[in-house]
């Protein structure tokens, strides 16, 4: 019996604490939504619109 309430108990505990860190997650999130950032930087004229690194690379020496 003291078995069961123990299981019983331990799976209680980790439905809780899942709640909890799911509440917590959802509290982060709003309050990530709520932050504005500020808009990027224009670019230059002249630049090309993407300058990450596979937009500079072509496939062309393969």
């Amino acid at each position: 019996m003291e078995t069961v309430v123990l299981i019983v108990a331990i799976v209680l505990a980790i439905g809780i604490g899942t709640y909890w860190i799911h509440l917590l997650n959802a509290q982060h999130d709003a309050r990530i939504e709520a932050y504005r950032f500020s808009e990027p930087l224009p670019k230059p004229p002249g630049l090309p619109q993407s300058t990450s690194r596979r937009a500079q690379h072509t496939d062309t020496g393969r």
